[in-house]
């Protein structure tokens, strides 16, 4: 069997050429080539990159000195508002980006390591990130058509690695790349360990050797992930407020439910179910079946959940990575997503991600997220910090998705969309229905029990 050439960090970034397109892998303190990315910032003579990752430059972790360097000139990706320098970088107009849908990208890598040209979604139809996209409607649905994508050079990391090439990774460190590893022409594969032939399992190999061009052997450290990486208590207080917003939130589920909660408030529900529930937890990096955060520890000896805090992994939970998990969204499988909400209206359009004022740099999985679950449950307060009503006659901040919002909770009220109207159907305790009114700049009619 053919053995692949192994590779120091410096002898791997040595093969990227200037003016290259190039997938990283990785997610919030996961799956990341970081040895290979640090390496790469020491080249001074490799400029004019396109990036292709999930959150390109994620701080700590090497992509934020490509970006301080100057290195980067466009950076393909769901998520950068994490990064103040890609934040600033933007802002200085010293990159261009292109911000896709966290599963419209996992897609579109997948489709180009499959020789597919691209697909059709409905994810982000209707928003400002498919305005110039080619348009269908296939059973009376807008779909837009995404082109699929490929780079010069993907590098990717896996746990572990033979010497013919074949990897195997560790919890959530799939996320992107068993998919970035189809869709390069070349491929470098950062690893813990290489292993001789043989010594993997064929059942355990995820990516085959096939798609492998060099290995490069590098332990991470916790110090080479940041600090972000360990966790324990924080001591921080949950404002009474918010955890009663996730209370009511856990009222609307039930027993055999597949939830996946956004960051913010809908996370507080997962410290509110047991395994008794019988509610099924999901988070879009690459897990079913979340548990309780740990007491302590992190990145290093736990999986992370979409929010990139360390979780534990229930008994009978799986791992898989993001084309798997997003297919699970897209294809309707998860029944109740949680998420929170800048402007709900009365149509039950839903703006989520774009904050005024501020770059149109984060979408994360919310449009994949908003248009694929069986049901969407908003949980937020009532009211913007400077006092105004988030539901509303019609959203001024950019959409998420159109028509989408079933449920509505809020500290002061349940609002529910029946019949295509925004209905009142509870109000939470102490909330008076003259203080709903006052506070709700929308129209909406009542049914309260």
């Amino acid at each position: 069997m053919k053995k692949i050439p192994q590779l120091t960090p410096e002898e791997a970034a040595q093969l990227v050429p200037k003016g290259a397109t190039v997938m990283v892998g990785g997610f919030g303190m996961t799956g990341n080539p970081v040895h290979i990315l640090h390496a790469l910032a020491e080249r001074d003579d490799v400029k004019n990159l396109t990036v292709i990752s999930n959150n390109v430059g994620e701080p700590g972790l090497g992509g934020g000195r490509l970006l301080r360097n100057g290195q980067i000139s466009k950076a393909i990706g769901s998520f950068f508002t994490s990064n103040p320098e890609a934040v600033q970088a933007v802002s200085q107009a010293k990159i261009v980006v292109e911000l896709i849908p966290q599963g419209t990208l996992a897609e579109a890598i997948r489709a180009g390591g499959a020789g597919i040209g691209g697909f059709y979604t409905p994810t982000a139809a209707g928003t400002i990130l498919t305005e110039q996209r080619e348009k269908k409607i296939i059973n009376g649905i807008e779909y837009v058509f995404v082109p699929a994508l490929r780079a010069d050079v993907a590098l990717i990391r896996a746990y572990q690695a033979d010497t013919a090439g074949n990897l195997v990774y560790q919890m959530t460190g799939r996320n992107f790349n068993p998919a970035m590893a189809t869709a390069a022409e070349m491929v470098i594969a950062e690893v813990e360990e290489i292993v001789p032939v043989g010594t993997l399992l064929p059942d355990e190999i995820v990516t085959p050797g096939i798609y492998v061009d060099y290995l490069v052997k590098a332990h991470t450290t916790l110090e080479d992930l940041g600090s972000s990486a360990a966790v324990g208590g924080d001591g921080k207080r949950v404002s009474p407020v918010r955890m009663n917003i996730a209370k009511r939130a856990f009222a609307e589920l039930k027993r055999g439910d597949v939830v996946n909660l956004g960051v913010g408030i809908p996370t507080l529900v997962a410290d509110l179910i047991s395994p008794d529930d019988g509610i099924i937890l999901h988070t879009e990096n690459g897990l079913l079946g979340v548990g309780p955060a740990p007491e302590r520890g992190g990145a290093m000896e736990y999986p992370v959940n979409a929010g990139k805090q360390p979780v534990t992994a229930l008994p009978g939970a799986s791992y898989f990575d993001s084309t798997t998990s997003f297919a699970m969204i897209r294809g309707g499988h998860i029944d109740v997503a949680i998420m929170g909400a800048l402007q709900v209206d009365e149509a039950a359009n839903l703006a989520n991600w774009a904050v005024p004022g501020k770059p149109l740099l984060g979408v994360g999985g919310a449009m994949d997220l908003a248009s694929g679950a069986k049901k969407l449950i908003i949980t937020m307060t009532h009211t913007s910090p400077q006092g105004e009503s988030k539901v509303v006659p019609q959203a001024t901040l950019p959409l998420t998705a159109r028509g989408v919002v079933d449920t509505i909770i809020t500290e002061l009220a349940v609002f529910e969309f029946i019949g295509g109207q925004l209905t009142l159907i509870e109000l939470m305790p102490e909330a008076s229905l003259d203080q709903v009114r006052a506070l709700t700049s929308a129209h909406f009619i009542e049914k309260l029990s």
